[in-house]
Parts: C-alpha cells; structure tokens; sequence
C-alpha cells in the first residue's frame, strides 16, 4: 500500500496544476478565443511568485501559509495581465490567434529571464526556501486510507484546485455569466443580437484563462523544485492536450489531468513500480510515455471532440 500511496500522491502533485492551467485555457476557447499561451502564461506566473516569495524570505517580511497565499494572487494578478496582450491582439485587432499566442509563449520565458538577471546581478535562477509541504493534519490524518492519500504530506494547493474545479463548473454551467461565455464561443452574432459585449465577454475568459495559468505555473513549481529557471517543462502545452481531450468540460478536464498525471508518475517514479523497473529500459524511454501517450489519445479521440464553433474566430460586428 505504501507505493499506491506515493504513486497517488505524485499523481496529483503532476495533475493539479495541468487541471488548473486547461481550465483557464476551457474560459478562453469557450468564450471564442484560442488561447496557446498557456505555457508562457505559466513561466510568467510562476515567476512572478516566486520572485514574490524569494523577495518575501530573503527579507524576513512574510513566511507560511500567508505567504504562499499572497504569492498565488501576485501570479494569478501578473498570469491575467499578461493575458491581456493575447485578448487585445485577439479581440480588438482581430490578429491571428494562433501568432499571437506563440508570440507570448516566446516572451514569458524571455522576459523572465531579462528581468531575473537586471535584478539579480546576471544571475538567471531565483531561489525559495519551501516551507510549505504540510505533513500531516491531526485528526484527518488518523482516517483509514483518506488520511494517508490527502491528509499527510500534502499541499494546501490541492484543496485549492478542487474548489477551482467546483467552482469552475458552477460558474461556467449555472450562472448567467458563463451562459454568455458560453454563447460567445458558439454564436457571437446571436450573443450580440441579445445585447451581450461579445468583446466584453472574451476578455473575461481571457483574462480567467490567464489567472487559472499564472496561478498553476507557481502550483506546478512549488513541489518539484527549491528555484526557477523560467521553464515549465511544457506543461502548457501538454494543458491544452488536456483541454482538447477533455472536451472543453470541467469534470472531463479534470478526469484527463490524472490521466496525464498517472502517466508523468510512471515517467518519472518507474523504479517504484516492480513491472516497470524491471523492463530497464532507458531512461529516456520512460520520460516519453506522457507526451506519447498524448499523441495516442489526441490521435483517437480528436475527431470526436467538440471545440466551440466560433473558437479561433475573430468576432467582427459590422458582420453581424
């Protein structure tokens, strides 16, 4: 039992923030905009909390759970106007989204970087002390099975990503506001005709799609790592296979992101698993199995996806 502990517990450390960065990518395509920034989003985010959290350490001023709370809305706040470029290029100039998205993936890690060498004497890594794993909660931690797989040597990030999930699916599903982002994505003209901004609406989901990204380049860095070096591995990219087998829906979101997660596990913890080390195969060959297994799935289930009608569609009003 103990490896199905461990394997559980990496699986969400890979699931949570790739479940995190294609639900904002789901905001965006949903509302009409293909947003392929996740990944420099992500290095964007990412680097603005830990920026946020080595400034913080390193001058004594905050520590703990307030600090990693402050550090996840500096992303979520830098990850959204980031967005901002992608939305005006997308919206008001009707730009090509797919250059325009490529375009930020190219000036998130750049842009990090300049910033992380003018400030640091030419130093490109920033450091953090991580003090945030928690080990264990009393009373939770003494459930049989659930005490062991959620409540010992965790992250409040966890927790965190699954009321992102609820409130991801209320909000898109039940509420008025992700009806108009719904309708945005399928037919703006009608969208318009109702008297919805369908500007308005896409710089929302937008926007969403860039606090959703920044917030999970900083989760996707936290456990695996005590510095950042401006790179997420691509795990942007590997949201928007999530977001694509997903479906564009939250709760399918969700189920593809453990998939992928399960298979970042068997990647990189192999030598846990009796069947797997025992192939002993190179390494190489195990770190491939996610973004091979994402070719299989995309190959398979693609042409059974469902993408917003007007997703990549620049809305033009005289057109109505």
């Amino acid at each position: 039992m103990n490896i199905v502990y461990f394997l559980f517990a990496q699986t969400l450390l890979f699931a949570i923030p790739l479940m995190i960065v294609a639900l904002g990518g789901m905001f965006s395509e949903r509302s009409g905009v293909v947003n392929l920034a996740l990944e420099g989003i992500m290095i964007i985010g990412g680097f603005s909390g830990i920026f946020y959290m080595n400034f913080m350490q390193t001058n004594d001023i905050m520590h703990g759970m307030p600090l990693l709370f402050t550090a996840l809305l500096v992303s979520a706040a830098v990850g959204c106007l980031f967005s901002m470029l992608h939305a005006f290029a997308a919206v008001n100039l009707r730009a090509d989204q797919t250059i325009s998205g490529t375009a930020l993936n190219m000036l998130g890690p750049a842009l990090g970087i300049f910033i992380a060498k003018t400030l640091q004497d030419g130093q490109q890594n920033i450091g953090f002390t991580n003090e945030f794993r928690i080990s264990s909660v009393p009373v939770l931690s003494d459930i049989p099975v659930l005490g062991d797989l959620f409540f010992k040597n965790f992250y409040i990030t966890t927790f965190i990503a699954i009321a992102i999930l609820i409130i991801s699916y209320f909000f898109l599903m039940k509420t008025k506001t992700g009806l108009r982002i719904r309708s945005c994505g399928e037919n703006p003209q009608a969208a318009d005709a109702a008297g919805i901004s369908v500007y308005k609406i896409r710089y929302l989901g937008v926007g969403l799609s860039g606090i959703l990204g920044g917030m999970g380049g900083l989760i996707y860095i936290l456990p695996i790592s005590t510095e950042f070096t401006c790179s997420v591995d691509g795990y942007g990219f590997l949201a928007l296979a999530v977001l694509i087998f997903g479906n564009w829906a939250p709760l399918r979101i969700a189920g593809a992101a453990f998939f992928f997660g399960i298979t970042k596990t068997l990647a990189y913890a192999y030598g846990s698993v009796p069947f797997l080390a025992h192939l002993a195969l190179p390494d190489t060959v195990y770190k491939l199995i996610p973004y091979v297994a994402t070719l299989i799935l995309l190959a398979f289930t693609s042409k059974n996806s469902a993408a917003p009608r007007a997703d990549g569609v620049p809305y033009d009003k005289s057109k109505r």
